[in-house]
């Protein structure tokens, strides 16, 4: 690696490789049982434009996918291509948090099981599905050995985004509560921008957040530039690149995050025509997240998960210990 490449920041990217039966199931689709899958399409699309900034980084995959020999060689690609592969859960439930810790364990344990027998390799890094989090989900983390977490979005935004959701899905009362939670609460945006830990009793989890607009705690991951990139390309490009350099003026190494439909349209699958968002190609959305990218990749010197991770710890750059218990103003002033 060059002088100029170590001179850079860090910084890590993500992407939760969230299938299209998992969309269709929070949403309350009929036919989501079926597991309907895209990951052969999302590997054709994202892998070439990681590879042309020569950049790996983690991709968070679902269990049940993984347990599908449909989708074992489309995430046998992201591995063999050197990126990391995180745990996104078994099966995908924005509630799983509340599920109790012998379901949490379950979750966690087909996944790892899943995901090895096809990498090789154990996850060491979890992120909840809608950003779903609780001490118990923690402390099951904590038991099986996980290196960090990254479930948190520090936004004030989330309950805006749920409503949204909630505007166009097909739920029941019950369904609505079981997904009251979906994207988190404004009180949320309190939470730090900068890694810290968790801290459960004597145990510690390190925790890495999806980064937010510092200061104004708004989104900047991909899916939010690329609705902006629906007003105005040039305002979205714009966006993403004044909120990496508000990063670097506030010494945030970001970890932004980037889901299926940044780089899928209903062009490359006919079955995302009725999903919002899809009046753009999926030609000019990759275009779009090349051009975020490139900034990206010259402004930080971009990684995995878990290599972020590993620096953060060899800098000893943990700024804060929060019991998951406590409000987040708390943690704030703590």
């Amino acid at each position: 690696m060059n002088n100029s490449s170590n001179r850079r920041p860090l910084a890590s990217l993500s992407l939760d490789a969230d299938n299209l039966w998992a969309y269709q199931m929070t949403h309350g689709d009929p036919g989501w049982d079926t597991y309907p899958t895209y990951l052969d399409a999302l590997a054709d699309a994202v892998l070439p434009v990681l590879e042309s900034l020569d950049t790996t980084i983690t991709f968070f995959v679902v269990g049940q996918d993984a347990a599908l020999d449909v989708n074992h060689k489309a995430i046998t690609r992201l591995a063999e291509a050197g990126h990391e592969i995180g745990n996104h859960s078994f099966s995908h439930q924005p509630w799983m948090h509340r599920t109790g810790m012998a379901a949490i364990h379950d979750e966690l344990d087909r996944a790892e099981t899943a995901l090895a027998a096809i990498t090789g390799e154990r996850p060491v890094g979890f992120r909840g599905p809608g950003y779903s989090l609780s001490a118990d989900v923690l402390r099951a983390l904590i038991d099986r050995g996980y290196t960090y977490d990254c479930s948190t979005l520090p936004t004030v935004v989330g309950p805006l985004a749920r409503w949204f959701y909630f505007r166009s899905a097909k739920l029941s009362p019950e369904q609505r509560q079981q997904r009251s939670t979906l994207f988190g609460s404004a009180r949320d945006g309190l939470r730090p921008l900068r890694p810290y830990e968790w801290e459960l009793g004597t145990a510690r989890m390190l925790e890495m957040p999806v980064t937010t607009m510092p200061m104004i705690r708004v989104p900047i991951h991909l899916s939010y530039v690329l609705y902006l990139a629906g007003l105005s390309e040039t305002l979205a490009v714009n966006y993403f690149a004044t909120a990496l350099r508000v990063c670097r003026l506030r010494g945030v190494e970001p970890s932004i995050l980037m889901h299926p439909l940044d780089v899928l349209g209903a062009d490359d699958v006919a079955s995302l025509e009725f999903f919002p968002g899809m009046a753009m190609t999926g030609a000019a959305k990759r275009e779009i997240v090349a051009r975020c990218l490139e900034v990206f990749t010259r402004q930080f010197r971009v990684v995995p998960m878990h290599e972020h991770v590993a620096a953060v710890r060899a800098k000893g750059a943990l700024q804060r210990r929060n019991a998951f218990t406590s409000s987040p103003a708390a943690e704030r002033a703590a």
